[in-house]
């Protein structure tokens, strides 16, 4: 069973930054795929960012501004977010999953077992 436990969001200006971090406990955190989603009010959840042991992929409005990396010495995930905008604001979780799955699945969110609590991002204008 796998704690996640998000932090860092906060409120920013338009144009900003934020660093999130995801801290695993209760697994072997090298051995899952690891991935951001947010939901903001009134909407679905959508996909941000997934990391693989080898690769990185990102939602189509972040990519260029967003960057995920993960530190599994320190069991840690990560976002940079750079440049944010008004439409960026929303809750942010970290998602793990077993590493078992076809790729082109790595944006659904179903697919992912674990999950933490959120924290939430706002971007002023």
């Amino acid at each position: 069973q796998v704690q996640l436990d998000e932090s860092g969001g906060g409120l920013v200006q338009a144009g900003g930054s934020l660093r999130l971090s995801c801290t695993a406990s209760g697994g072997t955190f090298s051995n899952y795929e690891m991935a951001w989603f947010r939901q903001a009010p009134g909407k679905d959840r959508e996909y941000v960012a997934a990391i693989t042991h080898t690769s990185t992929y990102y939602e189509d409005s972040v990519e260029g501004r967003f960057t995920i990396s993960r530190d599994n010495a320190k069991n840690t995930l990560y976002l940079e977010m750079n440049s944010l905008k008004p439409e960026d604001t929303a809750v942010y979780y970290c998602a793990a999953k077993e590493p078992y799955d076809s790729i082109f699945r790595i944006n659904l969110d179903h697919t992912y077992t674990y999950w933490g609590h959120g924290t939430q991002v706002t971007v002023s204008s």
